[in-house]
């Protein structure tokens, strides 16, 4: 038995649809199994539920009973209804890694960051470097992954440029210089690394780098989601300061901010491989292109962004 937590989330529910595709007996670990079944993510899937929490370590004895490997993938990028960083991504592993251990479970996949640094001043990149140095010293059979950004239909980055889009007709802001570069990666490429690291033994012990097969600037990715919507826009450069005025602005008015300061913060940190091993899990990893992301960002509907942004 796998049990992958965070599973309706999105990278989890691409492990889990990957596993039970291949036949794989999968517990599926949510906080809310009518919340997970109602967001529909993992419906008609021969799996085994369970509700645990990872900030609750009592609840997560029953979801390790019978697992031999966890793919642990829970994790925050934005902070929001008391969730704190420092709970979820840090605390929450801590809590999982020894639910593992008390139940006899050896094998140990870990979704970090690229860039995670317990050392960094960034609160999300060092609650990120906290966990991972806290799996890597467990003494289990581990193997960790630090992806760039991870795009895909639901994914908090790309996306949200693409759902802003609509509703800055004439202007969009350019954030970022070109200091800020990234290396997107494609969700079913992330799954794909983490679910054949599970039964080769030549990945514990190591923390593998993953990018996709381009580098592009901050601006690029913008341009590339423009194109993909059929959008033409002035594109102007927003000094720095100038972005934190609205993103703080953002996060007073609105309940589910599109980006918040913590993470406009992470634009000085770079984003790119510096030894990228998506080529020893995946032949043809996909690229971020206005082509590859057009047919579900041309789904995204201007009520559905306001609703939530304003939380409802």
């Amino acid at each position: 038995m796998i049990l992958v937590t965070g599973a309706s989330g999105y990278l989890g529910s691409y492990i889990v649809h990957r596993l039970a595709d291949a036949g794989r007996p999968t517990r599926a670990m949510v906080r809310s199994r009518a919340f997970a079944q109602k967001e529909g993510r993992l419906a008609g899937l021969d799996i085994e539920w369970v509700e645990a929490d990872v900030t609750r370590p009592e609840s997560l004895a029953g979801a390790m009973r019978g697992v031999e490997a966890v793919i642990h993938t829970v994790a925050i990028a934005i902070e929001k209804g008391g969730r704190r960083y420092e709970d979820i991504n840090y605390q929450g592993t801590v809590n999982i890694v020894e639910a593992a251990k008390a139940a006899g479970v050896r094998r140990f996949v870990y979704i970090s960051q690229l860039g995670a640094n317990a050392s960094l001043p960034y609160r999300f990149l060092a609650s990120k470097g906290k966990a991972e140095d806290y799996v890597k010293a467990s003494g289990l059979e581990w193997t960790a992954f630090q992806p760039s950004v991870i795009w895909g239909p639901e994914d908090e980055f790309a996306n949200s440029f693409a759902r802003l889009i609509p509703l800055t007709p004439l202007i969009f802001p350019i954030v970022g210089d070109e200091t800020a570069r990234f290396q997107p990666i494609w969700v079913e490429d992330v799954a794909s690394c983490a679910i054949q690291s599970l039964d080769d033994r030549d990945t514990i012990g190591q923390a593998f780098q993953l990018g996709g097969p381009e580098i592009l600037t901050l601006e690029e990715i913008e341009r590339r989601t423009l194109q993909a919507l059929g959008a033409k826009r002035i594109m102007i450069r927003f000094p720095m300061p100038l972005l934190r005025f609205f993103v703080a602005l953002m996060e007073i008015l609105l309940p589910n901010p599109p980006v918040t300061r913590s993470l406009l913060e992470l634009l000085a940190v770079s984003n790119v491989t510096t030894a990228n091993a998506i080529d020893r899990f995946v032949s043809q990893p996909r690229p971020f292109t206005a082509e590859n992301v057009a047919p579900y960002m041309r789904q995204f509907r201007v009520k559905d962004t306001l609703a939530q942004f304003l939380g409802r």
